[in-house]
């Protein structure tokens, strides 16, 4: 086993000399004939050596042309993502410019910062970019151009502290839209994950009245805190609560405050003149719809009677000139127009109608002479009168003969 060792070890040793040798005498030959024996060597002898340097390189460039790669679609996926932040951004700044724009007045404008806490799965405080030096005010109303936001919780010179609906805390005396249902706004307290995380529950409300699905739910106004109008959500379902003589329903909000930005404070002035209809708030509608659908059903009458009276007309005219091209063609003499239809022709009336009754007094038509068909004028007797002859003497008074 030592001899094989042995005996390998000189057959290497003799290779490295023969190698080393060759090499000095390749080096020491010409130019001219250096490059074929080197040929000739690449060809035979390194060929695998040169193979597998050619492969180092080739993949060599391919890591490197790869990691270039990937910087690049790195880049662009930033700049796409920042791209699509920038693009909602600028949505929501258009919207709060339009929202400022409606109430033009009465309110101050903030950027939200959000916090970065790890621990806190649902928003429910916003910092605010604007203080009490702006005109911010403690419980004064954050909205944005979907709805209601929260209320400020604190106020600095410099910054705030917005309290989100989101909060356990928070309150807002709410209405349907209609003004047929009142209530109170609570944070629902069952807590999911994404959209439904956010959201509200609607207390208090009268069992007489049923919400359905999809009603608009604004702010009532009542507590001073908000002012009527405000869009706070939409019903999605009744919730069965304990309660007997009031109902519980859930409200998907119409704000999500993870996605807000830019918001609005509305000032003390502001809120005790209101925000009028900015937000879509049809307060006292039932009763607009009611309204509307009296004067389509009186107009709807009208139109009735005067398609009726038209068609009477037609009828009467149709009804006439018939009898007319009868008589015309039995040779008889058309019909006369008297005097009443034509006087009803020009008041507007169908002719031939019959006119209303005229209630007369019998009595001085009685005492009234008539003339008779030969001229000589009657007498029509009072049949109220009694006649002498008729008249029987008393039974118990006695006569001169008697």
């Amino acid at each position: 086993m030592a001899t094989a060792s042995r005996l390998g070890s000189r057959i290497d040793a003799g290779l490295l000399v023969g190698c080393v040798v060759l090499s000095l005498i390749v080096i020491a030959l010409p130019a001219d004939n250096r490059e074929p024996i080197a040929t000739a060597l690449r060809r035979s002898v390194v060929a695998p050596l040169v193979g597998l340097q050619q492969g180092a390189e080739r993949w060599r460039t391919a890591w490197v042309s790869s990691e270039r790669r990937q910087l690049v679609v790195d880049s662009l996926s930033l700049r796409a993502v920042r791209a699509q932040a920038l693009q909602l951004e600028n949505d929501q700044l258009r919207k709060v410019i339009g929202l400022g724009s409606r109430l033009d007045w009465g309110f101050v404008p903030a950027e939200a910062l959000h916090s970065t806490a790890p621990s806190e799965d649902v928003v429910t405080t916003l910092t605010l970019t604007a203080g009490s030096t702006a005109g911010i005010a403690q419980y004064s109303p954050v909205v944005a151009a979907e709805g209601l936001v929260g209320t400020i919780y604190k106020a600095d010179p410099t910054m705030s502290i917005a309290l989100l609906y989101t909060h356990p805390d928070f309150r807002a005396s709410a209405m349907s839209g209609d003004g047929s249902a009142f209530g109170i706004v609570y944070p629902h307290p069952a807590r999911a994950t994404g959209a439904d995380a956010y959201m509200l529950e609607l207390r208090g409300v009268t069992t007489r009245v049923i919400l359905k699905p999809g009603t608009l739910i604004f702010t009532s106004g009542l507590g001073g805190t908000f002012p009527r109008g405000i869009s706070v959500g939409t019903v999605v379902e009744q919730i069965k609560t304990n309660e007997v003589w009031t109902r519980t329903y859930l409200l998907r909000p119409a704000v999500t405050p993870s996605r807000v930005t830019s918001v609005l404070v509305l000032t003390a002035q502001r809120v005790t003149q209101g925000t009028g209809n900015i937000w879509g708030a049809v307060v006292n509608g039932d009763s607009a719809s009611r309204r509307i659908a009296a004067a389509g059903d009186s107009l709807a009458r009208r139109a009735a009677l005067l398609e009726a009276q038209a068609r009477q007309a037609t009828l009467d005219s149709v009804r006439k000139a018939t009898i007319d091209s009868v008589r015309r063609s039995l040779g008889a003499p058309p019909m006369p127009v008297s005097a009443a239809d034509s006087a009803a022709a020009r008041r507007g009336q169908t002719p031939g109608a019959q006119p209303a009754p005229v209630v007369r007094d019998t009595g001085a038509q009685a005492r009234r002479p008539s003339t008779a068909p030969g001229g000589a004028a009657t007498v029509k007797r009072d049949s109220a009168r009694p006649r002498r002859d008729s008249i029987r003497p008393d039974s118990t008074k006695k006569t001169p003969h008697s």
